[in-house]
C-alpha cells in the first residue's frame, strides 16, 4: 500500500484538544505577563489566558468571550506545528496585537514558514484590524527577523526594571506626598484618555488608535478578569493622582501583586507595576514609586521585588530608576505594521441581467409625435390679472 501524499500545513482555531499540548511551551511568568503586558503603559487590560478559560464555558459564553483572544494552530498531518495568539489592542478593534507566536523547531516547512503562515492568516482574517503592534525580546533575533520580513518595523524600545525588597523598603520609608490621589471608576476614563495621550509621542499614539471607551470597563470585563486574578492568586491595586487646578489627571499606577500559595511560601514574589506620569510633571516619580513601595511592602513585607518598564521616549524616568539603583532586567522592541484589506466591488444584480438588450423590442420604433400643447393668449391672460 503506498502512503498517503503530505499535504501542506492546514491553519485551524485552538481546540480544547490542543490545551494540553500548548501549555508545555507557556513559561511561568508567561501568566502574569500577559496581565500587566500594555504597550501604552497606562491602560489595565487583565484579559489572562482567556481561551483556556473559554473552553470549560457553554457555547453562548465562548461566543462572548471570542472579540477578546483569537489563537490558532498550524497542523500538519495531524502533528501541531506550531501556534500564535492575537488580541485586539483598543475597544474598536482597528489595532491588534499578536501576544505570542510559537514554532516547534522539528517544523517539516521550516520554522520561518510556518510562523508566517500563521501571522499572514490572522492579518488577513481579522478584516477590522487596521494596524498590528508587538512586543518582542530585543535579543531573540530570529523572531525579529520573523516580524521584519512580515512588515512590521520598530517603533520604540522598551527597558524593564526591577526594584529588590531592600529598594522597596527603603523608598517605603518616605511619606508621599499625593493629596489628591483617586481611586480608579469609570467616571475618570476622560482623565486617564488624557493622560495617555499627553504621555505618548503622535506617532505611537496614532498606532495605538485609544479612545475614551478604551479607559472604562464593562460588567462582563470586570466578572472575567476577576475570576482570573481569583484563579491565578493575583490582586490589583490602581490610583491616579488628580491636579484640581488644571482639571486633569497628573499620574497614573497599576499594581499587579503576586499573592502567596501553599506550595510557594519560601519562593520569591515578583510584582509588576504600569506606571505613567504627565511630562510636565515628572516631580512625580518619587512621590508615586513611594507610593507603588508601601503597597508592595504591606502586600509581602519579605523576599519580594517590583518590576516595571519605562520607553526611549521617557528619559526622564530612566533617569530617576538609575538614580534609586534599579535594576535592569531585559529591553523589548516595540513593532508595528498597517494592513489595508480591499474591499471587492460587486456590480448592481439589474446590471448583470442585461435588461437593455432584453427589451430592446419593446422600444419604440419612430419618434414619438408631440401632443399638441394649449396656452392662453398674451391679451386674455393679462385681462384675467386685472
Amino acid at each position: 500500500m503506498q502512503p498517503f501524499p503530505v499535504l501542506g500545513n492546514t491553519i485551524r482555531p485552538l481546540q480544547h484538544r490542543d490545551l494540553e499540548f500548548i501549555q508545555r511551551f507557556a513559561s511561568p511568568s508567561d501568566l502574569a505577563q500577559t496581565a500587566v503586558s500594555d504597550l501604552s503603559g497606562c491602560r489595565s487590560r487583565q484579559k489572562v489566558s482567556l481561551h483556556q478559560l473559554a473552553s470549560w464555558l457553554p457555547a453562548p459564553v465562548q461566543t462572548l468571550l471570542k472579540p477578546y483572544v483569537r489563537a490558532y494552530v498550524s497542523e500538519c498531518n495531524g502533528i501541531i506545528q506550531g501556534f500564535i495568539r492575537v488580541s485586539p489592542f483598543n475597544n474598536n478593534s482597528s489595532t491588534w496585537q499578536i501576544d505570542r507566536v510559537v514554532v516547534l523547531p522539528e517544523a517539516q516547512n521550516g520554522q520561518h514558514n510556518v510562523g508566517t503562515q500563521l501571522i499572514r492568516y490572522c492579518l488577513e482574517s481579522c478584516l477590522e484590524a487596521r494596524t498590528w503592534v508587538l512586543q518582542v525580546d530585543i535579543n531573540q533575533k530570529d523572531t525579529i527577523a520573523l516580524y521584519r520580513q512580515n512588515g512590521f518595523q520598530p517603533l520604540a524600545q522598551f527597558t524593564d526594571w526591577e526594584l529588590g525588597s531592600e529598594s522597596l523598603h527603603e523608598l517605603a520609608q518616605h511619606s508621599p506626598d499625593l493629596p489628591n490621589l483617586m481611586p480608579i471608576s469609570n467616571a475618570d476614563a476622560s482623565l486617564l484618555y488624557q493622560l495617555d495621550t499627553a504621555a505618548m509621542p503622535p506617532h505611537i499614539r496614532q498606532v495605538y488608535d485609544l479612545n475614551v471607551d478604551d479607559f472604562r470597563a464593562k460588567a462582563i470585563d470586570k466578572l472575567i478578569n476577576h475570576g482570573s486574578l481569583l484563579i491565578n492568586h493575583l490582586q490589583d491595586v490602581s490610583g491616579y493622582v488628580y491636579e484640581p487646578q488644571r482639571k486633569a489627571a497628573i499620574g497614573y499606577f497599576y499594581i499587579l501583586l503576586q499573592r502567596p500559595t501553599v506550595n510557594q511560601q519560601d519562593k520569591k514574589l515578583v510584582h509588576h507595576c504600569q506606571l505613567t506620569v504627565h511630562p510636565a510633571y515628572t516631580w512625580l516619580y518619587p512621590e508615586l514609586t513611594s507610593q507603588i513601595a508601601q503597597i508592595v511592602t504591606k502586600q509581602s513585607p519579605e523576599g519580594s521585588s517590583l518590576q516595571l518598564s519605562s520607553a526611549d521616549y521617557q528619559p526622564e524616568r530612566e533617569d530617576y530608576l538609575e538614580g534609586i539603583q534599579a535594576q535592569r532586567q531585559g529591553h523589548s522592541l516595540l513593532m508595528a505594521r498597517s494592513v489595508w484589506h480591499k474591499i471587492r466591488e460587486t456590480k448592481p444584480v439589474l446590471d448583470g441581467l442585461q435588461l437593455s438588450r432584453m427589451l430592446s423590442g419593446l422600444q419604440p420604433t419612430q419618434k414619438p409625435i408631440p401632443g399638441r400643447i394649449e396656452s392662453f393668449p398674451p391679451h386674455q391672460h393679462t385681462d384675467e390679472l386685472l
